[in-house]
């Protein structure tokens, strides 16, 4: 279904997470409560918990973001592997946050679609690119080192996308991706589990440019990005995070001259300001997206930090009134 959706329209993605849970000013009992009452490391800020310990905040905020016109919400579980649950001593609980997560998901995009059957709703497994990169060193003075193996790194993906799956999701999403080679690893890792499980899930990827220079942390160029991946199948590919949309505006402009895929782009809503807050509103950064839909480069629009339910209203309204990317003159040609 969605393969026949993405031609006919342009689909919205989601808007923050994060920033709709600050709004709910939660503290550490929060994260803890019926599931880590005696965990000795403090939890507060460990999202991906809430999904067990206050699901009913995670649905709320879903369905929030379905109301506002998304066709597509992201788990709650970008912090969703082993690695980055080891920073709380959680890895024993990774299976039980991505899979829970995944349900929760799945049953307010269930219920918005039976409610309304001509709009149908999906659900996108988060997968993160972990707190740890496989291409660079952390330790200046030993440029040969790494924090995390290749290896290290699929099994701790696979983990996540069984449990993913198990839950229902009906699409993975590799996500701001700033090391190509994490994502690599995430990509086989999700085949590898594929193959074990029997089934096939679309796959969406998204890098994110990290400054000015235009370039991924690992260094790459949005093309050399798009060619490191392009020989995988993948539903969609696209950028998100880091910049606001106008800073975006020329590497999708790039990634959509040279990818026959469909191109996604859900950035944050502007550069955060000295107190780390994004000031976009939701007016503001629908005129920097309006460019995007005027060239014709979108398939998928949504949101990342600090983007909100009217940010996204006003996109899917915005994003409405346009049609969707076609493959590009060059790939065309």
């Amino acid at each position: 279904m969605l393969e026949e959706i993405i031609h006919k329209r342009i689909l919205v993605l989601d808007g923050g997470m994060g920033t709709m849970i600050q709004g709910y000013g939660l503290e550490e009992e929060d994260y803890r409560a019926g599931w880590f009452d005696e965990h000795p490391s403090p939890l507060k800020g460990n999202n991906d918990l809430l999904s067990l310990t206050r699901p009913e905040i995670i649905k709320e905020i879903h369905a929030e973001y379905l109301e506002a016109g998304a066709d597509i919400i992201e788990t709650n579980t970008f912090s969703g592997t082993s690695i980055a649950q080891a920073d709380y001593s959680l890895e024993s609980s990774v299976y039980d946050i991505n899979y829970h997560s995944a349900k929760i998901a799945k049953e307010v995009t269930t219920r918005f679609t039976q409610s309304n059957p001509d709009k149908p709703r999906f659900v996108a497994g988060a997968i993160g690119p972990t707190n740890r990169t496989a291409s660079l060193s952390p330790d200046v003075n030993r440029p040969g080192y790494r924090a995390i193996t290749f290896n290290d790194l699929v099994e701790a993906y696979s983990e996540q996308s069984r449990a993913l799956i198990a839950g229902g999701v009906d699409l993975l999403m590799v996500e701001t991706i700033f090391d190509t080679l994490n994502a690599k690893a995430a990509l086989f890792a999700i085949q590898r589990v594929f193959d074990e499980l029997e089934v096939t899930l679309p796959i969406m990827i998204s890098g994110t440019i990290t400054d000015a220079s235009g370039r991924t942390l690992s260094g790459q160029t949005v093309e050399a990005f798009y060619i490191s991946l392009s020989h995988l199948p993948f539903y969609s590919i696209g950028l998100n995070c880091a910049l606001g949309a106008e800073q975006l505006l020329p590497h999708i402009r790039s990634l959509s001259a040279i990818s026959d895929s469909p191109i996604s782009v859900y950035p944050n809503a502007g550069l955060p300001n000295a107190f780390g807050e994004y000031d976009e509103s939701p007016e503001m950064m629908c005129a920097y997206l309006k460019p995007f839909l005027d060239q014709g480069l979108l398939n998928i629009v949504g949101g990342c930090c600090g983007t909100t339910p009217e940010h996204i209203k006003a996109i899917a309204d915005l994003a409405a009134t346009y049609q969707p990317r076609k493959k590009s003159v060059t790939q065309e040609l």
